[in-house]
């Protein structure tokens, strides 16, 4: 491959293949789901639920991003520099903020769902009920847009490269 001259870019052109519009209805309800669970926590089970809460949001979004990395650090040095810690919601944590390969995005998803259950499963035995109940919500919270993307797409082709926006998800063919 011939080296490109300075001051010129390489163009990589996508075909989008599939977009899916999340409806502000449906993002209504997943963000008021945290308000309803740490309400019934507190109500069923004792006020200092609240504090588990967010010891547990904390705790999540840190063993998410442990493992995402990791996985992709196992995967190659060039797929870290397209992911980033986000604050948009639905994507809370560590997402891609680039295409990227749907085969890599569900690899980290996989590893990041087993292994976060796993420690999950073995901080049960040390931890009260309601930081157990706390951290099993926030995974399962935050892991279900990423799934809902996946299993979207998962008529399409293997090779395609995911693309999440605010608004939207869009699947693209290189």
């Amino acid at each position: 491959m011939a080296e490109q001259p300075h001051g010129q870019a390489t163009f990589y052109q996508y075909r989008l293949l599939k977009k899916i519009s999340l409806s502000k209805h449906i993002l209504g309800i997943y963000l008021f789901l945290p308000c309803a669970v740490v309400a019934t926590e507190m109500f069923i089970l004792s006020w200092d639920s609240f504090i588990y809460f967010l010891l547990a949001f904390a705790l999540i979004l840190w063993i998410h991003f442990v493992i995402g990395r990791s996985v992709l650090f196992l995967l190659g040095s060039i797929y870290q520099k397209k992911w980033r810690f986000s604050l948009r919601t639905p994507w809370l944590g560590y997402m891609p903020d680039q295409h990227v390969s749907s085969r890599v995005f569900s690899k980290v998803q996989l590893h990041t769902s087993w292994i976060s259950i796993c420690l999950i499963g073995i901080m049960a035995f040390w931890s009260p009920l309601s930081f157990i109940i706390s951290i099993l919500f926030w995974h399962i919270w935050m892991l279900i847009p990423r799934y809902y993307a996946l299993i979207r797409f998962s008529n399409q082709r293997k090779d395609g490269m995911l693309k999440f926006n605010d608004q939207d998800i869009s699947y693209y063919k290189q």
